[in-house]
């Protein structure tokens, strides 16, 4: 059974930093899988917040987050983080992690880990 773990959440201050973990658990070849990190924020609809391919190299991020996050991976471990750096209150959300199968497309989610960015 393919299980997908978020940590890392929590209250910080603006300005400050968090770093979220994704483990990922009953994946065959996790390299395979291109990882994701998604958010949703009160009342506004889940959004992409960076991913990085299956290959680790490539990366891409929303604008609103852009050269604040750091999404990387770590195949050994079959993890992959989400660094988050200078904080705003607009960060605030559930921040979910996604697993897609390169070569089949088949996705699976985690449960989410909630940040709060306030003073």
């Amino acid at each position: 059974q393919v299980q997908l773990v978020e940590s890392g959440g929590g209250l910080a201050q603006p300005g400050g930093s968090l770093r979220l973990s994704c483990a990922a658990s009953g994946f065959t070849f996790f390299s395979t899988y291109a990882m994701s990190w998604h958010r949703q924020g009160p009342g506004k609809e889940r959004e992409l917040v960076a991913r990085i391919f299956s290959n680790g190299g490539s990366t891409n991020y929303a604008a609103s987050v852009k050269g604040r996050f750091t999404i990387s991976r770590d195949n050994g471990k079959n993890t992959v983080y989400l660094q988050m750096n200078s904080l705003k209150s607009e960060d605030t959300a559930v921040y979910y992690c996604k697993a897609v199968r390169s070569s089949s497309g088949a996705a699976y989610w985690g449960q989410g880990t909630q940040v709060t960015v306030s003073s």
